[in-house]
């Protein structure tokens, strides 16, 4: 067991620390008991620094994971892998043919471009700010911050976002903390505030919620 200071100053999270940091979460908040009571620990969901993971986020604006998913396999069978080059290659109709809209299409062609022409060096991500990896980011079109709450979150494995866009996270928030649906964004925030430095910990315990109750009224 790590000494508790070295918990709390943790600014990225990994295997030697996330169940940790789960418990610190849990000490202080008792909703949060109750769900790794019931539903044991997360998963500690990550991806690795890749153009790919940014592509397969960008498949998951506003879709289910699933439909994203196959889109993901549907450009790995047409790239083989999946990279800039290998994209700019392919027609709008195979595009298409990879279930990936018009709209998305120019958002990964734009991110591929920006990355060939050096616009975007995503190994010099992981040493800067969440603050300056957002500013970079969202200067993409089609990348908005739930895009990179995620991308903070999985990939560089930092410990305090809240994807306030996110809503598997909000909804299984509203239940846990029994709010009215009126709730605004600001309040929400506002709430996730008691969690942190921790807030992305707080989200995956979130999401466990969330995903456990769909598998129950599921089955």
């Amino acid at each position: 067991m790590k000494n508790r200071s070295s918990i709390t100053e943790a600014k990225t999270f990994s295997k030697e620390n996330f169940q940790e940091l789960c418990e610190h979460l849990a000490s202080h908040d008792p909703d949060l008991r109750i769900i790794l009571d019931q539903h044991g620990y997360p998963p500690m969901w990550t991806r690795e620094n890749t153009f790919e993971t940014i592509v397969h986020i960008i498949l998951e604006q506003q879709v289910s994971l699933a439909s994203a998913l196959a889109a993901l396999h549907k450009l790995k069978e047409k790239t083989n892998p999946i990279t800039p080059k290998a994209i700019l290659k392919l027609s709008d109709e195979e595009m298409r043919g990879c279930y990936v809209s018009r709209q998305k299409t120019a958002y990964i062609r734009g991110l591929a471009e920006a990355i060939i022409h050096n616009h975007i060096d995503l190994e010099s991500l992981p040493g800067l700010s969440d603050d300056e990896v957002r500013k970079i980011l969202v200067s993409l079109k089609g990348v908005g911050n739930w895009t990179v709450d995620v991308y903070l979150m999985f990939t560089l494995q930092r410990t305090d976002i809240f994807p306030v866009g996110d809503l598997a996270a909000v909804n299984a928030l509203k239940r846990l903390k029994k709010l009215p649906p009126s709730v605004t964004k600001e309040e929400i925030l506002s709430i996730s505030e008691q969690w942190k430095p921790f807030r992305s910990i707080a989200s995956m315990i979130l999401w466990h919620y969330y995903l456990s109750n769909t598998a129950k009224k599921n089955s």
